[in-house]
């Protein structure tokens, strides 16, 4: 049913929930599945060229966070008995934006992500990224609460 699963991660104990269900949903369906951990490439943008220095330590670090949770991520899926598995570094000013990009380039035909639940006015102060996922991609989402 779906040949190609894109789970966003983030390195929290929600999207490795979200990990682990799309490692079982992968094994039903012989899914491949892309693990995409989204970095905002230019979050100084408009600062000025003093912070230049600031840029390249934020990319190091951003860089260096995405690696550890996708290779966390990998390890599960493959201790699942997913052999086909793909890591990806996706680019987006909002985390939203990088996902659908992900979704078009890769041809994901179902998205399993995570959501810590958030209500009120918690909710409103930090968003939602999978209601915003939700509201731009065009493939079915399956929501892994906390």
């Amino acid at each position: 049913m779906f040949k190609h699963i894109l789970v966003p991660v983030d390195g929290s104990e929600t999207s490795m929930k979200a990990v682990a269900r799309a490692a079982a949903l992968a094994q039903v369906f012989g899914s491949e599945i892309t693990l995409l951990y989204v970095i905002d490439p230019y979050p100084f943008t408009g600062v000025g060229a003093d912070f230049a220095y600031g840029q390249a330590q934020y990319l190091t670090a951003a860089n260096a966070e995405a690696s550890t949770a996708l290779d966390a991520a990998r390890d599960a899926v493959t201790a699942a008995g997913i052999a086909k598995v793909e890591t990806v570094v996706g680019e987006g000013h909002t985390v939203h934006e990088g996902v659908l990009a992900t979704v078009q380039s890769s041809g994901a035909d179902l998205v399993v992500m995570g959501s810590h639940g958030r209500r009120g006015i918690e909710k409103l102060v930090l968003g939602s990224v999978t209601q915003r996922v939700l509201g731009v991609v065009k493939v079915p989402v399956l929501v892994v609460r906390d």
